[in-house]
């Protein structure tokens, strides 16, 4: 078939979940809604979303559905046994995970890991444990201070974490033993993400640093990126995403640290990017207040990327086609600071398109990265394309 659009952009509202996945309760999850709960916790002004059908996608306290919504509306299940970062957005492009990525929520690494990373970087380590990075970090960060040992610490998702101040252990050498790290995690231990978090500051008053930096696995299959590389379709990725797929075909870079630095660089990308994919991440849901359990602090976020959403807007053409969706949930009123397995919303709009259409319960988020392939004329690993719904 023709192609329907030129340029088609993935906005990744990250940890925005739409309610909790039907296996929920497996992942100590049961109930957990993250839009849904901080809908309930004060009025959420976000006429825009509101207008593209987010609150035709299930019922949201005081976000009425629209009568007709601008975008194609929906949510999707994850397919893969997964609830983190790298699960979702690979998923997401076709890849799904029948085995989930290692944790060690319980009692962190084993010395089989710990010790030989230990041996490599000539250091021990403080920490070793579950935590909350910016509890670790008020936790440790003097005694780190004093020994020049680095933190590390893990979540319930599949990550290998370390942070260290910037005046104990410069950037670059954190940089550097997260790549000895990356490098030995192997096997039963190969976690999804080895990730960088440098800190400043004193104690009582730590910060974490813009420095953060991901070491994903390679995808181990192709996704529909590696279809778009050979097809010569061009590819920009914004934000993190580059590194969630170990910079495997994601095409042109453009790095931004917060939500406010997506926007502005995706809209960069659309001022100079006339066709292609540009796949882009608002970290800040998940990053600043959904591992913080910081309600306000996320129903605030979410008002803030509905203001951006203008501009965004305002910059599509009528080739153009939009999908926002999610990864996974990380809901900010539950008990747990982790993330939660939740389905993913889906809106999809276009200048060129009536909208309205009701998308439905999609089996797998593998379904955005097939609509992306048939647009493009590449196979798609996975999923069922929605494209010939949005007409």
């Amino acid at each position: 078939m023709s192609r329907s659009f030129r340029r088609i952009i993935i906005g990744v509202l990250d940890s925005v979940g739409v309610g909790a996945l039907p296996d929920a309760a497996e992942f100590g999850d049961a109930g957990s809604d993250t839009l849904g709960h901080v809908a309930e916790w004060r009025p959420l002004r976000i006429p825009r979303l509101a207008r593209m059908g987010i609150g035709n996608i299930r019922p949201l306290q005081d976000v009425a559905p629209a009568d007709s919504p601008s975008a194609c509306y929906g949510k999707a299940a994850l397919a893969s046994r997964g609830k983190d970062t790298t699960s979702g957005h690979w998923e997401m492009m076709g890849l799904i995970l029948e085995k989930p990525f290692p944790t060690y929520l319980e009692s962190g690494f084993p010395a089989e890991v710990i010790e030989p990373f230990q041996q490599a970087i000539g250091r021990k380590v403080l920490g070793n444990k579950a935590a909350s990075g910016t509890e670790i970090i008020a936790e440790l960060g003097a005694r780190h201070l004093e020994t020049g040992r680095p933190i590390v610490y893990t979540s319930a998702d599949s990550v290998f974490q370390i942070a260290a101040h910037e005046d104990v252990i410069s950037t670059d050498e954190l940089y550097r033993i997260c790549e000895i790290a990356r490098a030995q995690l192997r096997g039963e231990h190969e976690v999804g993400r080895v990730i960088a978090r440098p800190f400043r500051g004193r104690p009582g008053s730590f910060v974490r640093t813009e420095g953060r930096k991901d070491y994903a696995i390679a995808p181990f299959r192709p996704t529909v990126l590696d279809g778009l590389e050979e097809a010569d379709v061009p590819v920009v990725t914004v934000g993190k995403i580059a590194s969630v797929f170990s910079y495997k075909a994601t095409g042109r870079e453009l790095k931004s640290g917060n939500n406010s630095a997506t926007t502005r660089e995706t809209l960069r990308a659309l001022g100079e990017s006339p066709r292609g994919l540009i796949f882009a991440n608002w970290v800040d849901f998940d990053m600043l207040y959904g591992h913080r359990n910081n309600v306000e602090g996320y129903a605030k976020a979410l008002e803030a990327f509905d203001r951006d959403l203008a501009d965004l807007l305002e910059n599509l053409q009528p080739h153009d086609l939009l999908i926002l969706t999610s990864d996974h949930g990380c809901d900010p009123t539950t008990a747990s600071t982790d993330h939660s397995r939740e389905y993913t919303l889906v809106l999809a709009y276009s200048p060129s398109l009536q909208g309205g259409a009701d998308l439905g319960t999609r089996a797998t988020l593998a379904d955005v990265g097939a609509t992306v392939a048939e647009n493009f004329s590449i196979e798609a690993p996975a999923g069922a394309s929605f494209l010939q719904q949005l007409r």
